[in-house]
């Protein structure tokens, strides 16, 4: 389930909600001064990409000729399928 971020209007505090089913869904209030008042941010995504080799995770360029001229490709890590 998504959770959601949101800060108060009222006393400028930001919080979070789980996200439930929508039957579930009640007008959600802040939990630090019961206002009704609220706005939902913008959330950050934090994301993580692990590797098991000893290998940087970061993105490789790797450049190459080609009839065209150079020609540049760039591969990202993780599993392969």
């Amino acid at each position: 389930m998504p959770i959601f971020e949101f800060v108060c209007e009222h006393c400028r505090k930001n919080f979070e909600l789980l996200a439930n089913r929508s039957e579930d869904q009640v007008a959600p209030v802040c939990p630090h001064c019961q206002s009704p008042e609220i706005t939902r941010m913008l959330s950050r995504v934090n994301a993580r990409v692990s590797s098991s080799s000893r290998t940087s995770s970061l993105p490789q360029v790797n450049s190459r000729n080609c009839a065209s001229g150079n020609c540049s490709t760039i591969e990202i890590p993780g599993p392969t399928k």
